[in-house]
């Protein structure tokens, strides 16, 4: 689990890193109409979109409570896999050296 809790760790840094520097640094309604305009630029968002749903699919079959659910899959669709890796890094500190009930939540009994 210690590379797991590495390669999440430097994810959320890297996240971190790249939306504070978009958010400095772009201007949103200009470089989104850009990336709209582009047919490579839609496939990218609907690819993106795709593995949130996706991703939070896991969240939602993992978490005991629906309300802690739902605030994850929401951040999740607003600020993307920065998201997905703390959800993963906080989870792999939670269960330590439990596989199963990293992957499994409270469904592993």
């Amino acid at each position: 689990m210690k590379l797991a809790k590495i390669i999440s760790a430097l994810g959320l840094l890297a996240m971190t890193a790249v939306i504070t520097y978009g958010f400095i640094i772009g201007d949103f309604s200009k470089d989104g109409a850009q990336i709209l305009s582009n047919p490579w630029g839609i496939v990218s968002l609907v690819d993106l979109y795709v593995g949130f749903i996706l991703f939070s699919m896991w969240i939602a079959f993992r978490e005991e409570k629906v309300p802690v659910a739902v605030i994850w899959i929401v951040l999740m669709m607003i600020l993307g896999f920065f998201t997905a890796a703390l959800y993963i890094l906080i989870n792999l500190f939670k269960y330590q050296d439990d596989w199963p009930g990293f992957f499994m939540g409270h469904r592993k009994q």
